[in-house]
Parts: structure tokens; sequence; C-alpha cells
């Protein structure tokens, strides 16, 4: 038998043994979640030297977390000109949008914010978003309305084909049992969670590995920032603080979570090149911690 015979009948015993099942199940195994990152580490400089930042920092995915200086981004006043326009922007830095945050007055009257934030998610349809982030509600007597505007958001959003996520942010999604508690006065299918580990110890001190188990299920999106006590610096490097990223994305993991991370908490720098070298070392230990699982 000459050499290409011999690889050839080798290749065709080994694909009799393994079949197909094993070899997805393989494939199952390999952990390659998209990594993104917000424009919140920039909001000194520009919303282009922003773009530009996460670009050359080696990310080809960004979020509309944060309002910029002369930049309408989704709120209600955004014009159709102007979003097509910022959608521009962003495609010719070679990235993608995946996300946008979501504005409203928590002490406001419910219709007023039910029209608002119904115009919002028409403008994040316009530019092809595939979720929208609120951070919840701080006071108990705003709980209600922030059910009710949740629930009205998440059916309209299903009909443009957006989903509403939630993040911990203290107050109403402090932890697990606020999360949870929201999950169930929305009641809608279209309301998920987006996971914040660093926020959990930032607002509640509490294990953000041991919190994550409850609502796990919940997760379609993760906010990547490090905390190392409450009320303690979240805009700094990640593995400064007590976030286990390798035990919580190992958690993400077995609940079938498949992104995407998105990185939110960078150390600011002097400049923005500084601020972009420091998002670039925080998306490599992503990387590599998600390699390790």
């Amino acid at each position: 038998m000459n050499r290409r015979a011999f690889i050839h009948t080798t290749g065709l015993s080994v694909a009799a043994v393994v079949s197909p099942q094993v070899i997805r199940s393989m494939a199952a195994e390999k952990t390659n979640w998209p990594i993104g990152c917000f424009n919140r580490p920039w909001t000194k400089w520009s919303y282009d030297e922003a773009l530009d930042g996460i670009k050359a920092a080696g990310y080809k995915l960004t979020g509309l977390l944060t309002g910029q200086r002369g930049e309408a981004m989704t709120s209600a006043n955004a014009t159709p000109e102007y979003l097509d326009s910022l959608k521009k922007r962003i495609a010719q830095r070679g990235l993608a949008v995946n996300m946008t945050a979501i504005r409203f007055k928590q002490d406001g009257a419910l219709g007023e914010n039910i029209a608002d934030l119904r115009k919002q998610i028409e403008n994040a349809a316009r530019l092809e978003l595939k979720f929208m982030l609120t951070f919840g509600v701080d006071k108990p007597t705003h709980f209600e309305n922030f059910y009710r505007l949740m629930a009205d958001a998440a059916a309209q959003a299903e009909k443009r084909g957006v989903q509403i996520a939630m993040k911990p942010h203290g107050g109403g999604s402090g932890a697990s049992e606020e999360i949870l508690r929201c999950i169930e006065k929305v009641a809608h299918a279209n309301f998920k969670i987006w996971y914040d580990a660093g926020n959990i110890i930032y607002y509640t001190g509490k294990d953000p590995l041991a919190e994550l188990e409850p609502v796990a299920k919940h997760v379609t999106g993760f906010c990547a920032k490090d905390c190392a006590a409450p009320k303690a610096e979240v805009m700094t490097q990640f593995g400064t603080g007590k976030v286990d990223f390798k035990a919580v994305f190992t958690k993400l993991k077995s609940a079938g979570f498949h992104g995407p991370i998105m990185v939110e908490g960078v150390k600011v720098g002097a400049t923005a090149q500084g601020t972009t070298a420091n998002a670039r070392a925080n998306r490599e230990f992503l990387e590599q911690a998600l390699a390790s699982i």
C-alpha cells in the first residue's frame, strides 16, 4: 500500500469509528463565545475615538452602553438620518453592534415611559440590534411600574426581533433574589438577564458565583467587569478583583450559555490610546479564561 492509499484508508477507518454524534459533542465542548467591548471606557473622548479604540484593541463587536457627548444613540429623539449615519460609522471600522441601553425616567408616568421606550425599540430595530439592556430601578416605589414597562417592552421588542435583558445593578435588580422577582413579575419569555459578576460584588457584596446559580438558565449575555469589594472601582483590569471568571464561565457553560461576553470594565488611561491598551489586555485575559474551560 502506498502512502496516499494508507492515509485514505486510515481516514475512512477513523470516520467509521467516530460517529456524527461524537463529532458534534466534541465540537460542542469548544468554548468560542463572541467577545465584544462597550463604549464606556472611552466616554472622556468622542464616540468616533471610542470606535477607533475598540477596533484597535482587537474587538469585532461593540454595544451602545453609555451616553457620549453629541450622540443620541437609540434615544427616542434620534432621527432616522442619525441612526443610519451611526450604523455606517460603526460598520466603517469593521465592527458589528449587538445592543443598546434602555433609558427611562424611574419616577416618570408609566404611559409616557411606555411611549418613549417603544420609540427606542423602533430605533434599535433600525440598527438591527439583538438586545436592549435595562439596569432596573432603585426604589421599591418604582418596582411595579418597572415590571409593567418591561412587560410591554418585551412584547413590543419581540415583534421587532429584539430581546429585552436586565443586568444586576443594585436595588430591584441587585442579586439573584431580586432578579428572579423581576423575571416572575415581568412574566414574558422575551425578558432575559445579562449577568454582571462585578456588579454583584459592587452593589451587594455577595458571591457572584453563588448568585449566578439560581439565574444561570435565564442568562443570554455577560457584562464583564471585575471588582475587589462593595463600592470599589469597577473600571479596572481583570484579575485585580474578586471575580473568578473561569468559575463563572464554567457555570454559564454548564447552563448552555453561548455568549456574547461584552467588556465593560477597563482601567481608563490618561489617553484614549492608553485606555485602548487596557481594553486589549482585558480581551486577552478573557480569551485565556475561555480557553481554560
